[in-house]
């Protein structure tokens, strides 16, 4: 993929999205998680954690990689779920990472990610982030941060780890009742990998080798596994289907989407993917038919909607793309991101009769997602609309102190707090981000004066 650029509000510089070949970014869709959340929490309380202790993430990469760093995270790349064939596949997956977190697999290993980074990714998501929204002219939010940390040199698991990973899989997979066959699946599917030279493997078989004795072990105990014959249903697949075609969408170039999915195809993947490649090129009208299509199939799938407000958002029909934000809310009203959708819209929209709304969706979202630091900068947009400065300049802190930059934290919540009526919850809170935030600030400050020396 070449280096394109998308745009975060026009208040904010661009960001690369999706970078060169030598990084990676993360990205954010509700619906994904969603379906990854539906995978993995049954192991997780399988496996004797606590599935809000463990985070999952996703990688705009279309290499099959999956991994565990900075303790209890999961990483996915993109390319990991469209080449899964089935649910069952992705869950082995997950299983088999979900085994080497609780095996501590990673207790002595200097992990390849800082934990100051992930903070800066629990951000802003629309769709699944418009990763080409730069094209055609399209404008608006998409994403806070779009961390990107390069192409990193992660631990290789010694062959004892990755035995104890599989059996702890197996052992999750029948705790949730669920069958093992996906997990023997991918593995056999890639099995050739094992002959390959290290540079040419897919990343996930560098760091996870592959043996014949390995996969004929997990093949005899999947075999025998209570479970084994559990098969996915129909409506999982479809769910992997249907989001198999959105990443294709949004990630490959649309020649190749309409390649996979011409229009002699009209099942709803297609549709779906078509709907995003047409949207990327500013094809709006066609891409208008795709996704009104989608709705009149599914009036209630919230993420239709979403999609709809998005391409009409970022293509200047801002007032139109609100009621469909505001339905994907309506529809799935926990949902952070699609609150902050919404939000944008409204603050966008230029009228200050709609900043109240956008404020509640913002605290909202908050609620849910108190690292959210495009959330925190929305909020201070729309105190500052409404002639709030300091409540402005506290959001600023909220967010600084959200991305780890305790030096600004500090700063704008002095400034906040010289500004705020004492003993009031905001000044209190003000109070309590210029106290921990100074220590960070100093701590950054030293860092600073080791790395320029």
């Amino acid at each position: 993929m070449r280096p394109l650029r998308s745009i975060v509000t026009a208040c904010l510089a661009s960001v690369a999205l999706i970078a060169p070949a030598s990084a990676q970014s993360l990205i954010r869709d509700t619906e994904i998680e969603h379906m990854l959340r539906e995978y993995a929490d049954p192991l997780l309380t399988a496996a004797g954690l606590v599935p809000a202790d463990v985070h999952l993430y996703i990688i705009a990469d279309p290499s099959i990689n999956a991994f565990v760093s900075g303790g209890q995270n999961i990483f996915l790349h993109t390319g990991t779920i469209v080449e899964a064939e089935t649910p069952n596949q992705l869950k082995g997956v997950i299983a088999h990472e979900t085994g080497h977190i609780a095996g501590a697999h990673l207790a002595r290993v200097n992990d390849g990610i800082s934990a100051a980074q992930v903070p800066v990714f629990v951000s802003l998501g629309l769709g699944l982030l418009a990763a080409f929204a730069g094209e055609g002219g399209a404008a608006g939010a998409l994403m806070a941060s779009s961390q990107q940390f390069g192409a990193l040199s992660f631990m290789t698991y010694s062959r004892a780890q990755e035995a104890s990973a599989d059996q702890a899989a197996l052992q999750y997979l029948e705790t949730s009742g669920q069958s093992a066959e996906g997990l023997v699946e991918f593995f056999e599917r890639f099995r050739y990998q094992e002959v390959m030279s290290n540079a040419r493997r897919f990343p996930y078989f560098r760091s996870h080798p592959l043996s014949s004795e390995r996969i004929s072990i997990l093949r005899d105990n999947a075999d025998s596994a209570a479970h084994a014959n559990v098969d996915d249903s129909p409506e999982e697949i479809a769910e992997l289907q249907r989001l198999q075609g959105k990443i294709y969408g949004f990630l490959t170039e649309p020649e190749f989407v309409l390649y996979r999915y011409p229009l002699t195809d009209q099942s709803l993947p297609a549709r779906y993917a078509r709907a995003v490649a047409y949207f990327r090129v500013a094809r709006l009208d066609d891409a208008r038919v795709e996704i009104e299509s989608l709705i009149a199939e599914e009036p209630n799938n919230p993420y239709f909607q979403e999609l709809y407000g998005q391409m009409l958002f970022e293509t200047g029909h801002i007032r139109e793309s609100i009621p469909y934000h505001a339905r994907s809310v309506e529809l799935e009203p926990t949902a952070p991101l699609l609150r902050l959708n919404l939000a944008i819209a409204q603050i966008a929209a230029d009228d200050d009769s709609l900043l109240e709304q956008a404020k509640d969706n913002l605290k909202v979202a908050l609620d849910i997602e108190p690292d959210n630091s495009f959330a925190w900068y929305q909020l201070s947009i729309v105190h500052e609309r409404e002639g709030d400065t300091a409540l402005a300049q506290l959001a600023v802190a909220e967010q600084a102190y959200a991305v780890g930059d305790g030096n600004r934290a500090m700063m704008f919540a002095g400034r906040a707090r010289a500004s705020l009526d004492q003993g009031t919850p905001a000044w209190m809170r003000a109070t309590e981000i210029e106290s921990v935030a100074a220590p960070l600030a100093a701590q950054q400050r030293r860092q600073r004066r080791l790395t320029s020396h």
